[in-house]
């Protein structure tokens, strides 16, 4: 999988095409990414024995990592992600501007 934590996504499918937000959380067992802001579902949560009221909280769950595009650093376009060799390590780069990505 090519998206990691702390990257800047652009969702391309889906109810939520079109926003932007950072992977908070990536699991590549099952191919998805937690991305922030994005897949906000209603959630509704039972009250504690503390004394606690139940309440709907607004949860947010992993969407595909296809469902996804890294954002270019130069021009926050989607971009698609390559290797380049510098040195004796792999670097990842954005393909339309050729930055390497941290």
């Amino acid at each position: 999988m090519k998206i990691r934590k702390d990257d800047k996504v652009i969702v391309i499918a889906g109810k939520d095409k079109g926003k932007t937000g950072k992977v908070l959380k990536a699991i590549p067992a099952e191919d998805k990414v937690v991305v922030e802001g994005v897949n906000l579902k209603k959630k509704h949560q039972k009250a504690n024995k503390s004394g606690k009221k139940g309440q709907i909280i607004d949860k947010i769950f992993p969407i595909h990592v296809s469902n996804v595009m890294l954002a270019d650093p130069k021009s926050d376009k989607p971009t698609r992600i390559g290797k380049k060799l510098v040195g004796d390590k792999f670097v990842r780069i954005a393909k339309k501007s050729g930055t390497t990505l941290k």
